[in-house]
């Protein structure tokens, strides 16, 4: 089995095209299981059937935790484009968080801060080296910002949590953001 394509696949379906896999996806990102193993097993791109162990091994090997199985429900944690608003909890942040960012958006996000663009929330990472990680992406030596997550979440700025090296948030202005 491809892990690797398996996890792209269900990225897909679960953050960007829910309707193209027919799946009914709920206000906090959850799908059955059942639905989306019998959508994946409809294509036929894979050499057998996948099955819920599969889907437990994707996540078990992830380096970066993207999706989250509960109960008989599966759901990506974060990277959500789909138009429908993904529920977050509100949580309390690290002091500092970090966003890698291109040379070219520099000047924008400096005047305008930091919005969700394509995505549904601001992706923000819990150390330089992911955030590194991140923005080489788009820029071979991405910008590290520096995000006063302790001051902006005391002045009204809601966090939530994507996994352990990810955090989430609607926006940050940019008096929060340095470099």
């Amino acid at each position: 089995m491809d892990y690797t394509k398996l996890s792209k696949e269900v990225s897909y379906a679960l953050r960007h095209a829910p309707w193209e896999y027919e799946l009914e996806i709920d206000s906090e990102g959850f799908v059955p299981i059942e639905q989306l193993i019998h959508a994946i097993n409809e294509s036929g791109k894979y050499n057998r059937p996948i099955t819920i162990n599969d889907l437990e091994r994707i996540i078990e090997i992830s380096d970066k935790k993207r999706h989250e199985i509960q109960g008989d429900k599966i759901r990506a944690l974060y990277g959500h484009s789909i138009p429908m608003h993904i529920s977050k909890q509100i949580v309390t942040p690290p002091d500092v968080l970090y966003h890698g960012t291109t040379h070219k958006a520099i000047g924008s996000v400096m005047n305008e801060g930091l919005k969700p663009m394509g995505r549904q929330y601001v992706h923000l990472s819990v150390d330089r080296e992911t955030a590194f990680s991140v923005g080489r992406r788009r820029d071979k030596n991405p910008i590290i910002l520096l995000i006063d997550s302790k001051k902006a979440f005391a002045e009204g700025i809601a966090f939530y949590s994507g996994n352990d090296k990810v955090y989430l948030s609607d926006g940050i202005p940019s008096e929060y953001i340095s470099f």
